[in-house]
């Protein structure tokens, strides 16, 4: 029976390990994309005007997806230097009207398609 109880706590043991290391990684990953988010904002409040921003900002509570891809287009583009910086909220809004009007275009051609 001793052996039974001996090998039952090695068995717990080695699970708490496990848990407590699952438990580690998952804090390091969410430090590691706290600390990704920081360094976007910032990108942002570099590239574009404060107005621009809070457009982004409550556009993003309606369309995170859709915000999160056009953050990363827009640091890309001021990286290599294809768009002038600050973006202004008219600029902001041209890049999303032609973003918004493509979407539809693209949605109108698939219901289309699948009506037919």
């Amino acid at each position: 029976m001793e052996g039974y109880d001996e090998e039952l706590e090695e068995i717990k043991r080695r699970k708490l390990l496990e848990y407590q290391r699952r438990l580690a990684e998952a804090a390091r990953a969410e430090e590691e994309r706290r600390l990704e988010e920081a360094r976007r904002q910032e990108v942002l409040r570099r590239i574009l005007t404060p107005k621009a921003r809070e457009r982004l900002a409550n556009l993003k509570m309606v369309r995170p997806r859709l915000v999160e891809a056009l953050e990363a287009q827009l640091i890309q583009l001021a990286y290599s230097g294809r768009i002038a910086t600050p973006i202004t909220d008219e600029e902001l809004k041209s890049i999303l009207r032609r973003l918004m009007s493509t979407q539809k275009e693209i949605r109108l051609r698939f219901m289309r398609s699948s009506l037919g």
